[in-house]
């Protein structure tokens, strides 16, 4: 007998999510290719034993199919910075990654008065046709004044910032992180539209960069958000623009991370003394060679010396890994103090709040939310411990 309420179009995203082809699906299953494609389509439904087999195939939970979605998100446009080298699929299955973690936070919205979105008006042209930096001195004085006028925005002045997850979530964008399980994609920045209105979405890879990786990758995906059009598919546009607005988001990441002034100060005395680079990677928290880089773009170090100098790294064996780098896990974010926030009122128990998300339509198994949000292991999947109502004999 048919399990009419199986949802094909939750089966579909929990494939995409997985990362994999209906080939791929029927090999794990036994289910012919023409059957999933109609369970996914609507057209048909598999029984209760297919369900299951298929539920078990991608690691989702049976009741995962039986639900339909009640928080509608959508999705405008997602910022891959590896579109020209990343699969397709690979893209797809971050993207629905992402959404995921859109529906979660609307229903927290429901019991947290979450950061509102504080960013200054800009005014960018960003359809440059001058790819090569150096001679377009508007778009460049254009993207430090952004830049700067961020810095003044939030009150960050112009020192290296501590901590930039923390400011990025203070002022209402979210930042998550995953393994991508792709080493093209770096990070992604989202927008998306829920019922109460707009929210951005930052995600970084875990587990593998650095942190001056991962604050540039953050500062990059900050520079989408303010920079450039959020109603256009990537897909349509043309390589040469997508790689101008890439270009356009590292300029702003280098002016936002290493302003002008106050770097300019620490490099300058000693900019060709590649020791000296490292001083100033403890300090800035970036870097050599996006430092060197921004040296160069300030004109602090001549072509010639900027040459020299990434020789210099590249002899070192410093292009893929530099000194003082480790892999830089995220703090806990937004989330995790949310739910931490909940449990400690006594609103949810971790059991409560996954039946809620689950009456939302987004059932899960406990370990791969905690993944999704960055949590802590154990936030969402911890058990009743019997010490919490037995105690020791006295002597």
């Amino acid at each position: 007998m048919n399990v009419k309420k199986f949802y094909g179009d939750r089966m579909k995203n929990a494939r995409l999510f997985r990362g994999i082809t209906l080939t791929e699906l029927s090999l794990r299953t036994g289910i012919s290719k023409q059957s999933l494609s109609l369970y996914e389509n609507g057209e048909n439904y598999p029984d209760s034993k297919k369900g299951q087999k298929i539920a078990l195939a991608l690691n989702f939970p049976y009741d995962f199919f039986l639900y339909n979605d009640h928080n509608k998100t959508s999705t405008d446009v997602t910022y891959f910075r590896s579109l020209t080298s990343a699969t397709k699929m690979s893209r797809t299955s971050q993207s629905i990654k992402l959404e995921f973690v859109a529906q979660i936070y609307e229903v927290l919205l429901n019991y947290i008065d979450f950061p509102s979105l504080e960013l200054p008006d800009v005014d960018f042209d960003s359809n440059s046709d001058d790819l090569v930096i150096s001679k377009n001195i508007k778009e460049f004085d254009q993207i430090e004044q952004i830049a700067n006028s961020v810095r003044k925005y939030w009150d960050l002045g112009m020192e290296p910032i501590e901590d930039l997850q923390y400011e990025l979530e203070k002022h209402g964008i979210i930042v998550t992180g995953f393994n991508t399980e792709d080493d093209k994609i770096d990070a992604f920045s989202q927008r998306t539209s829920l019922n109460n209105g707009t929210v951005y979405f930052i995600c970084v890879d875990q587990g593998k960069d650095s942190e001056g990786r991962i604050r540039f990758d953050m500062a990059h995906e900050l520079g989408h958000i303010l920079l450039h059009p959020w109603s256009e598919s990537l897909e349509l546009i043309s390589k040469d623009e997508f790689k101008a607005r890439e270009r356009q988001a590292n300029m702003f990441a280098s002016a936002f991370l290493l302003p002008k002034e106050s770097f300019e100060s620490d490099a300058k005395a000693y900019a060709t003394d590649l020791s000296h680079y490292l001083w100033l990677k403890k300090k800035w928290k970036s870097s050599i060679q996006s430092m060197i880089y921004r040296s160069h773009q300030l004109e602090i170090i001549s072509s010639n010396q900027y040459q020299y100098l990434m020789r210099q790294i590249s002899k070192k064996g410093w292009r893929t890994r530099e000194p003082y780098d480790e892999p830089f896990p995220l703090n806990e974010n937004i989330f995790q103090g949310a739910l931490d926030l909940l449990f400690e009122q006594g609103v949810f128990s971790p059991s409560s709040i996954m039946l809620i998300f689950k009456n939302h339509g987004i059932s899960l198994f406990p370990e791969e939310l905690e993944k999704l949000l960055c949590l802590r292991e154990g936030t969402l999947s911890q058990q009743r411990n019997s010490s919490q109502f037995i105690r020791l004999k006295p002597r």
